[in-house]
């Protein structure tokens, strides 16, 4: 086929790209042909979202491309401020299980990548539920605390940091590549700082635990974690 005839066809692409990544993330795997179509125009549509504000981040190794909010440097801050278009990506805080949680994964993602391991990475959910008890501060309500920890792994789930897989009666969580696009080595440092506050926290007796001794609260910008789905 001549590129004549080829040019159209990329151009009617066009829009369900747009509309794609307004929704969400395109993954390679799951959106072949649009994938296909994305590294043809990805020009094309950098100009359009530069307009909005968003740019497009695409990794082609690990086969996933979104939209995040357009970083400004810090000489123009001044000029946006006057003229700045309304976010369209919100940003949200997260707590501190959830940011808990997203850090373990990370790391697990990290060792495995280190040592040449698995590409997929999954785990049962009782797996995941462990991994983070050694971490979590005690609690005397244990109920209360299972609770924590199955809430912050259904929202990880919602972001799509993880991904539910049903094998059987096996309860299964694949770990979403995706997640070393938020999670970067600077978040992962911050947190750690933040992490061992809490332990130092938590080694202290319960006569201890005073106001002026609460361990300070994780509440990252989403700017760095941004939810993925608008």
């Amino acid at each position: 086929m001549n590129p004549e005839t080829n040019e159209p066809q990329h151009d009617s692409a066009l829009p369900a790209l747009l509309v794609q990544l307004l929704k969400g993330v395109i993954y390679q795997d799951q959106h072949a042909k649009l994938w296909h179509s994305l590294l043809q125009l990805q020009a094309a549509v950098r100009d359009y979202f530069r307009v909005i504000g968003l740019e497009l981040y695409l990794d082609e190794a690990e086969g996933y491309a979104f939209l995040k909010q357009q970083d400004l440097d810090e000489d123009k801050q001044g000029d946006a401020e006057e003229n700045s278009i309304p976010r369209l990506i919100p940003r949200r805080s997260l707590t501190f299980p959830v940011s808990l949680l997203l850090v373990l994964l990370r790391k697990r993602l990290a060792e495995e990548d280190a040592s040449a391991g698995e590409t997929r990475i999954i785990l049962s959910r009782e797996q995941v539920i462990d991994m983070m008890l050694l971490f979590m501060p005690e609690q005397k309500n244990e109920a209360r605390l299972h609770d924590q920890i199955k809430t912050a792994i259904n929202r990880a789930i919602d972001y799509g940091f993880l991904r539910k897989l049903q094998q059987g009666e096996a309860d299964l969580l694949e770990i979403s590549r995706i997640l070393k696009a938020f999670v970067d080595a600077q978040w992962l440092s911050e947190f750690q700082e933040h992490l061992d506050a809490y332990k130092d926290f938590a080694s202290e007796s319960a006569s201890d635990n005073t106001r002026d001794n609460q361990p300070p609260q994780q509440d990252p910008d989403q700017n760095s974690l941004q939810e993925k789905e608008q």
